[in-house]
């Protein structure tokens, strides 16, 4: 996907738009889950010159150096990259530049137990994640996708990432025919009993439940179709984490080709265009040897439950990384932490809501932001977001700077506002906030939109962000 280009097109935008968008779909049709968007991002990472390190190993023996570039997984779930600045003392000169975003995603997972069988029907049992629209689920081919651990040896174990990548399963809907006037008029879904998803047909043959070894908690054929993927026997498959999702990709859709929708944009949309942006900045090196920060990105997951995890925002991962990697190149001691915390600077990047044609009366009358019309700062009183008057400031003098459009995003009064990473690490870390994001439509459904110059958009931004904050910011007393 890193290297897809559009060709032939009737495109009238800028070319670079719609390779961006291209690109970024490219990286959300081949991450169905947080496991598999990290694991993408390190690649990428990796071929632009980026080092894996482990946070089991020290980091103090050299590891780390003026001008490296590095990236490391936790759970394999969440990741994080930086590059450090060629200048960086680690003692209060300079501090962390960081994009912060979410790699999950609202979602059906298998449960531990998901055998089922009802009236001739194999069924898988599943449990949603997150807040979705459960209703865009119905109706859908959807594959399986995730993480297992496979038997090796009598003392061998491996995990090993699985993506089946073809129609497996559906949820149907009930004919309108069997249906009340009750029932039509309003949507109900009994998320326990409607949302269990068709695999096959019982058959005797393929389903033995005496098969020998197999893991009686799921019907045989699903373990036998994991098997077969995977290169290994039915009962070498000891455990296993999978969710479902949307087999379609994503697409670039409209008269001019103006919007992509795709599953997944929130927020694996800032997923890519961060790294992108900070791959890009890995280049630079004349900016890189001047450099007096550490330029940093941290996708984290399980922004969509809470974030209260050892893999979440609200866990350490943040944290360790500024103490771990200041305490690399300076003292490791708590003045030095706090020095350079109060030098940093994080921007929290989750999606928008863009203005609905159709549902105009939803959106603030001065505050409605629209596709293609560039990133959305998003502000709230009650802290739902962490912009204040400085980070707000700070973000809009980057654009400004970039030549590129931002727009004002606050919700209405009468409505529920949601939230995101930024009020939670502000509050854990100290760090100076400000929370923006892409514009989308249909947030939290099987399938959603944004426009395609949003993405470029966003990029430039985080890529100015990289190369002129600590300019900026020596500029504000």
């Amino acid at each position: 996907w890193c290297n897809v280009q559009c060709k032939n097109s009737v495109f009238i935008m800028a070319d670079v738009d719609k390779d961006y968008a291209v690109k970024a779909l490219g990286l959300i049709d081949a991450s169905p889950t947080p496991y598999h968007m990290c694991a993408e991002t390190g690649a990428a990472l990796t071929a632009k010159g980026f080092t894996e390190i482990k946070e089991g190993d020290s980091w103090k023996d050299g590891t780390l150096k003026p001008g490296g570039k590095y990236w490391y997984t936790r759970n394999g779930t969440t990741l994080v990259g930086f590059v450090v600045g060629g200048k960086f003392d680690g003692k209060g000169s300079g501090g962390f530049k960081i994009v912060g975003a979410h790699t999950d995603s609202p979602v059906l997972k298998v449960k531990p137990v998901s055998k089922r069988t009802a009236h001739g029907y194999l069924q898988v049992g599943v449990e949603t994640y997150g807040g979705g629209l459960w209703h865009t689920w119905f109706d859908r081919e959807l594959s399986l996708a995730g993480k297992v651990i496979v038997k090796i040896s009598d003392t061998e174990y491996q995990t090993k990432l699985v993506n089946m990548k073809r129609p497996l399963c559906r949820v149907p809907n009930l004919c309108i025919h069997l249906q009340n006037a009750e029932e039509r008029a309003s949507f109900k879904i009994n998320k326990e009993n409607h949302l269990t998803a068709v695999l096959g047909l019982v058959s005797k043959e393929l389903n033995d439940e005496s098969a020998d070894g197999i893991d009686d908690r799921h019907v045989p054929e699903l373990m036998r179709v994991l098997a077969k993927e995977l290169g290994c026997e039915p009962s070498a498959i000891k455990d296993l984490d999978l969710l479902m999702y949307d087999v379609q990709p994503g697409q670039l859709w409209g008269a001019n080709e103006e919007f992509l929708s795709s599953p997944r944009l929130d927020n694996q949309i800032h997923c890519f265009t961060s790294m992108t942006a900070l791959a890009d900045y890995g280049d630079k090196s004349d900016l890189i040897s001047e450099d007096v920060d550490v330029s940093m990105i941290a996708l984290f997951d399980h922004e969509e439950v809470g974030s209260v995890s050892a893999s979440g925002a609200c866990g350490p991962v943040v944290k360790e990384a500024v103490s771990r990697i200041t305490g690399a190149f300076g003292p490791s001691d708590e003045e030095a932490y706090a020095r350079v915390v109060q030098k940093s600077f994080l921007i929290s990047a989750d999606v928008a809501h863009a203005i609905h044609p159709n549902y105009a009366s939803k959106h603030e009358e001065n505050h409605r932001v629209k596709l293609n019309g560039g990133t959305a700062i998003k502000t709230n009183s009650n802290q739902r977001y962490a912009t204040n008057l400085v980070t707000g400031f700070f973000c809009r003098e980057l654009a400004a700077k970039a030549k590129i459009p931002v727009q004002e995003f606050i919700v209405r009064q009468d409505c529920g506002c949601g939230s995101t990473i930024g009020p939670l690490l502000s509050g854990k870390t100290g760090l100076r906030t400000v929370d923006v994001g892409v514009p989308s439509l249909s947030m939290h459904s099987i399938r959603e939109t944004m426009g395609v110059k949003d993405v470029q958009n966003s990029i430039v931004l985080f890529q100015y962000f990289f190369e002129t904050f600590r300019q900026l910011d020596n500029s504000l007393s």
